[in-house]
């Protein structure tokens, strides 16, 4: 869940990311908000580095705007992370472990004109579409399932995960970051997913449930065998 990490992360396996910047409570907001004009542009994303359900993220313009996005941001987390901001459709990937890591279709998010998937959007009905398959060109849409199989497996994660890009009309897809526990309530993505693949929301969990006792049996008999 700490984007900034994962990003180092991703940056050493070659995946394709937005330019950012690190900013700390230590740091002077002011100061760094004009920097960051110069190094990533005038509109650019702050988000928390370890906080979910787009808590504290803001999507500021200029100085002023970016200083005051910082004072919210460090609110929930003493590291923030601003990325510069890049155009496009908001796509996200589940990915599923069974008899192999597997990518699941491709979603693409859509909410209304002049609003984004914050955290009313994600969990209010009705005020975002999950459509299902994206829209996208057959390269691209294959592309974000090989980046975010490639995520799931540098991050290490197991089971599940779900990964989000952002998809601009022409070029490589670009990865924002990897939900390592995805949500599971009716307006969320992953049982979306997973329903085109033919998986009922109970086929899922039980999926999930065989696999972690699975697991546990192993690691039982592999205790008992080393005495």
């Amino acid at each position: 869940m700490d984007k900034t990490i994962a990003k180092h992360l991703f940056r050493d396996a070659g995946l394709p990311m937005a330019r950012d910047m690190i900013v700390t409570r230590r740091d002077d907001r002011r100061a760094v908000a004009q920097q960051v004009v110069v190094r990533l542009g005038s509109r650019v994303v702050v988000k928390p580095s370890r906080q979910g359900s787009a808590l504290g993220v803001a999507f500021p313009t200029g100085a002023v705007e970016i200083e005051e996005a910082l004072c919210v941001a460090l609110a929930y987390d003493d590291r923030v992370l601003i990325e510069e901001r890049i155009e496009g459709k908001e796509i996200t990937v589940g990915i599923l472990e069974r008899n192999e890591i597997e990518p699941l279709p491709v979603i693409e998010v859509r909410t209304p004109a002049g609003t984004w998937y914050d955290y009313e959007h994600r969990y209010t009905p009705g005020l975002s579409e999950h459509v299902v398959p994206a829209v996208l060109p057959e390269a691209q849409y294959l592309r974000t399932q090989e980046l975010a199989k490639l995520a799931h497996i540098t991050l290490g994660c197991r089971d599940l995960s779900r990964v989000d890009f952002i998809v601009p009309e022409h070029g490589e897809p670009i990865i924002l970051e990897v939900n390592t526990l995805p949500g599971m309530t009716p307006t969320s993505l992953y049982p979306d997913a997973a329903r085109a693949v033919g998986l009922s929301f109970e086929e899922l969990v039980s999926i999930l449930i065989r696999r972690a006792v699975q697991r546990g049996v192993h690691q039982a008999l592999e205790r008992t065998r080393n005495g």
